[in-house]
């Protein structure tokens, strides 16, 4: 029997997204900007799909306090935007950004980019949020605490979750200064060099805002070493000064071009499968450089986060060695007629995850099988 095409419905507030998810019967998928729908597992046909693209806007921004609260539909970019007028940002800098992607969604697939060297993801950024659980129950979590299930840290549990325990509608994030000055200085080499250049800055007191190197190229050949620095008009000349007699004579100050060619390296080659690797630093160059076919890499030697372009019948290997050195992998873009698992092997905590999951969402309603395999449906 062919299943019927999913209704779908665009809520514009908080109240019609309850209503929304309250009213529809059977299996709910979630759709923003859908710049991340080819990510993880495939999602199953659903009866109803829920755009939250209507779910726009500053809520609240506290400037003195540094925090803002915003529609989960927002794009980043228009955020940053807003923000930008009292010189002040969300620290993240996602390659999908550019493309629209949402504040939700980016919190739903743990997305991340450079400016995680420093301040992290934004499961450190996140600091309340407002969900719709399968149930209807609005819960909130964070500072104005006014529903808090079962004692979970929800904002937690949602991040990277790809909504399937919950639909995030409102977001609290913690801001920073814009900095006043910004500067990249580039390096070509390998990606094992890059390692050991990435030793040295980190040995020093330098604080660079990002390091990460990248390759259109094969994973085992030259690449480019970037390092960003920022911080005063006046002290950042100096501090850029020691950083190129640490990397040496032939690193030379670049634009932002040289980042857009980064984010398109972590956007993948067209054609292939791409996976997002994380693993312990130390031992993310080695794994990199092992898996066979990569062409188009972006590495991050001080956080451990790599996106890795590839043949797809790599990709089962690929999973195989990351589990093997203690890492996680996703399938961050997938080429039609991908077959393969998205995930690599369950971690160790595979049981309390589908323990939340029948927890918060007993039915199965959201999402099905973005998760697959770590929740297939006989893990209900």
């Amino acid at each position: 029997m062919t299943r019927a095409t999913p209704t779908t419905v665009r809520p514009g507030d908080l109240a019609t997204l309850r209503d929304a998810v309250l009213d529809s019967a059977g299996t709910i998928g979630v759709t923003g900007a859908g710049t991340a729908a080819a990510w993880a597992g495939e999602r199953r046909p659903v009866d109803t799909i829920i755009d939250v693209g209507g779910l726009t806007g500053i809520i609240t921004h506290n400037p003195g306090d540094m925090t803002v609260s915003v529609r989960a539909g927002t794009p980043l970019a228009d955020l940053q935007a807003e923000l930008a007028d009292q010189g002040q940002h969300v620290s993240f800098d996602a390659a999908r950004a550019a493309r629209g992607a949402t504040v939700g969604g980016l919190v739903a697939t743990a997305d991340g980019g450079p400016a995680a060297l420093v301040h992290g993801t934004l499961r450190d950024l996140v600091i309340g949020m407002t969900i719709v659980l399968a149930d209807g129950t609005v819960a909130r979590t964070g500072g104005h605490v006014i529903k808090n299930v079962s004692g979970y840290d929800l904002a937690k549990l949602v991040h990277g979750s790809y909504g399937t325990l919950g639909v995030a509608a409102e977001i609290v994030l913690r801001l920073h200064p814009l900095p006043q000055a910004s500067t990249t200085l580039a390096l070509g080499c390998t990606l094992a060099d890059a390692a050991a250049h990435a030793a040295r800055v980190f040995a020093e007191p330098f604080d660079p805002a990002a390091v990460e190197w990248y390759s259109h190229g094969s994973a085992t050949g030259d690449g480019r070493l970037l390092v960003r620095m920022e911080g005063t008009v006046g002290a950042l000349p100096r501090r850029v000064d020691r950083l190129r007699a640490t990397l040496g004579a032939a690193s030379s100050e670049v634009d932002a071009d040289e980042w857009d060619a980064h984010a398109a390296a972590v956007r993948g080659t067209a054609g292939r499968a791409v996976l997002r690797i994380g693993v312990r630093p130390s031992r993310l160059a080695a794994l990199v450089g092992s898996v066979p076919g990569a062409v188009g890499v972006a590495a991050g030697p001080g956080t451990g986060v790599a996106t890795v372009s590839m043949p797809v019948e790599a990709v089962a290997d690929a999973h195989a060695a990351v589990h093997a050195a203690g890492g996680t992998s996703v399938l961050r873009d997938r080429p039609d007629g991908f077959t393969g698992d998205a995930w690599g092997p369950p971690p160790s905590a595979v049981a309390l995850l589908r323990s939340v999951k029948r927890t918060l969402d007993p039915d199965g309603r959201l999402e099905p099988g973005r998760l697959s395999p770590w929740l297939p449906e006989d893990a209900r």
